[in-house]
């Protein structure tokens, strides 16, 4: 028999966080001793009082049946008051908020809810690599724009009107950035709503970063008009360390999101109850349990900024979120050479930057998302690998 996968498989590789993973399993497997600081998947518990609701709510046996679509109505709720009370943005939770099992899920309800195959979507460079693999299981054409370090990792919308929009139905964006770290500016997202609406464009806005070592949470549905054109995701897998629970949520106006739970509606039924009422009680925490928890990452940072000056990296201090971006100040070596000369000689993973597109290949990204005791192992690794060179 001679079986081929779909066109959309082999359009595609496997995400590059998954195959890294089972080289360094497999390396663990042989008994070496990796310390790892790729992925942001934060490593410290949600907050107890969650832990608590979930737990309670697990022994009412009538928790367990199949729930609604569009999530309980607590949660809504929770995450319009949310909005409003963190980025001053009104919503109506009954018809634009709509949970999601994870933003990672919404890259591809919305992907799948507006793009036709032959259609253009933007995407930045450097960037979530999720956003071109979606865009390329549904048949549409990436256009990648210019994210560079001169200009603030900020698009450039002068470079962007020379380009050929016809066609074009998306345009992704994530401020605070993944990977570099930069803030979001109200003057960026003012722009992104304008040329949206100029062009017809959808402007989606991942915003899953905006809590962590970044004092002033932003959102671009507080920029005028935004409702019309935007739909913005967030998550609580970073604000309130739940990776692993999958809660996330789209919001914008009720066409949109209309539109995206036709094609939910047909892939997912619904979340857990129990893992609902906790995550509308996680939404509740107040300016205390970022406080901690920003804490926690900043004396994280003061370490990793130390790894990032050992591996002879130069960066930006005033970055945001939870991972570390540096350039490689070395011309002659690439962000991929230098992460697995690492990996073989200090046992310390790094993610090299090219993983998220060609203007990221001079840079390097370190996670937060390891305890200081691992982070300062890692650190005296790296300096006795260089001490021998």
């Amino acid at each position: 028999m001679n079986i081929q996968p779909s066109q959309r498989v082999q359009q595609i590789k496997e995400y590059y966080f998954s195959t890294k993973l089972k080289e360094i399993a497999a390396l663990r497997a042989q008994g070496v001793d990796i310390i790892s600081l790729g992925i942001g998947g934060p490593d410290l518990p949600p907050p107890a009082s969650v832990m608590d609701t979930m737990a309670e709510a697990v022994h009412d046996p009538a928790n367990h049946g199949y729930q609604s679509y569009v999530g309980i109505p607590e949660l809504r709720q929770a995450f319009a008051r949310w909005y409003k009370k963190w980025y001053g943005v009104d919503l109506n939770p009954d018809t634009e908020v709509l949970p999601l099992i994870g933003s990672k899920e919404g890259v591809t309800h919305i992907t799948l809810a507006f793009v036709n195959p032959g259609d253009k979507v933007l995407i930045p460079d450097p960037g979530y690599p999720t956003y071109t693999s979606i865009s390329r299981m549904a048949g549409a054409e990436v256009i990648t724009y210019d994210l560079v370090e001169e200009n603030g990792w900020q698009p450039d919308f002068e470079a962007l009107e020379r380009l050929d929009l016809n066609g074009v139905k998306l345009m992704w964006m994530n401020y605070p950035h993944m990977p570099t770290g930069a803030k979001a500016r109200r003057e960026t997202f003012e722009k992104a709503i304008d040329f949206g609406r100029r062009h017809g464009i959808v402007i989606v806005h991942d915003n899953p970063y905006s809590f962590i070592l970044n004092p002033e949470p932003m959102s671009i549905m507080s920029v005028p008009g935004a409702m019309d054109i935007a739909i913005e995701l967030n998550s609580l897998s970073k604000s309130h360390n739940m990776p692993g629970w999958r809660v996330g949520v789209a919001v914008s106006n009720p066409t949109f999101l209309s539109w995206m739970l036709r094609i939910k509606s047909n892939i997912d039924s619904g979340q857990f109850k129990p893992l609902m009422l906790a995550a509308a009680r996680a939404l509740e925490e107040g300016p205390e349990w970022h406080d901690a928890l920003n804490k926690a990452y900043a004396s994280r940072r003061a370490i990793a900024e130390e790894i990032m000056t050992e591996l002879g990296c130069t960066f930006d201090p005033s970055q945001s979120g939870l991972f570390l971006w540096g350039r490689i100040d070395d011309p002659s070596v690439s962000s991929e050479q230098l992460a697995d000369r690492i990996l073989a000689e200090a046992r310390v993973f790094v993610t090299p930057g090219f993983i998220f597109g060609h203007n990221g290949d001079r840079y390097i990204r370190i996670s937060l998302c390891a305890p200081e005791d691992k982070l300062t192992e890692a650190l005296q690794r790296i300096r006795n690998v260089n001490k021998k060179a």
